[in-house]
């Protein structure tokens, strides 16, 4: 799934508040913040994706995420792996090793992550 700039925001505030009326989602906005109008109109463009749903209450409608910020975000990252990396997540961690300012520290939390999970994948 594939979201705009402005979706992904929207989504973000959604993420973090789980549940929410469209008062709650225009709080969420740093000033200046977007008319109600502009939320609705992101709100149904990702209800149509089929990212978000809501819960009618009385008059008005509670709004969730039906696609999770971990799920959404992994989607994300094994698309640029196959996009930009020919597939290859060694090229991937490669280049994130190289290109980004980790600290030693860092990057020995990668190592041990890593090898946790090469000793859950071993028979």
């Amino acid at each position: 799934m594939k979201l705009a700039a402005t979706e992904e925001t929207l989504m973000q505030h959604l993420w973090t508040l789980e549940t929410a009326y469209m008062k709650d989602l225009l709080d969420a906005y740093d000033d200046p913040k977007p008319a109600t109008t502009t939320v609705a109109t992101l709100l149904k463009r990702l209800i149509d994706k089929g990212a978000v749903a809501y819960r009618e209450r009385g008059s008005t409608r509670e709004y969730y995420a039906l696609i999770s910020r971990e799920a959404y975000f992994a989607n994300h990252v094994n698309g640029l792996i196959k996009n930009f990396f020919n597939n290859s997540a060694a090229q991937f961690a490669s280049f994130f090793t190289k290109e980004t300012n980790l600290s030693a520290d860092e990057l020995t939390e990668l190592r041990r992550l890593i090898d946790e999970q090469i000793d859950r994948k071993k028979p």
